[in-house]
């Protein structure tokens, strides 16, 4: 998580560039915190596009006194990605969770899984009809 402020505006999320590892960052939780003016705070997600030019999308607009907290439902992002308090003066929490997938760990042989599904079919019993 992190904490953006009239101080601290923006927090950028990075991982280093030769790791082999897919990185996926999610957005879980963005909520005003303890000290907030009841102002309208506005939380942008800053990344990339496909032709590698900045873009940013807002994602969330607060007020103390009719949305304090916003979930957004592990929202996925690809580092790195910076979020910035557009307008506001905060302090605006975000909350999440960062997930690395090692590209070895990703290639499973799948004909082990089948395997067991299928055994476990053939312990089943057979449905019969109901009686009458």
């Amino acid at each position: 998580g992190c904490e953006l402020t009239a101080s601290t505006k923006s927090y950028t999320f990075q991982v280093d560039e030769e790791d082999d590892s897919d990185h996926i960052l999610a957005l879980s939780v963005v909520c005003l915190t303890d000290g907030a003016k009841d102002e309208c705070n506005v939380v942008e997600v800053v990344g990339r596009n496909h032709e590698n030019q900045e873009i940013a999308v807002p994602v969330a607009n607060l007020k103390l006194s009719c949305q304090p907290l916003l979930s957004l439902d592990n929202f996925k992002l690809q580092p790195p990605v910076t979020f910035r308090l557009a307008a506001g003066s905060g302090p605006v929490h975000l909350a999440g969770w960062h997930r690395i997938v090692h590209r070895e760990d990703a290639s499973f042989e799948e004909d082990d899984d089948l395997s067991e599904e299928e055994e476990e079919e053939e312990e089943l019993a057979p449905i019969m009809p109901a009686k009458k």
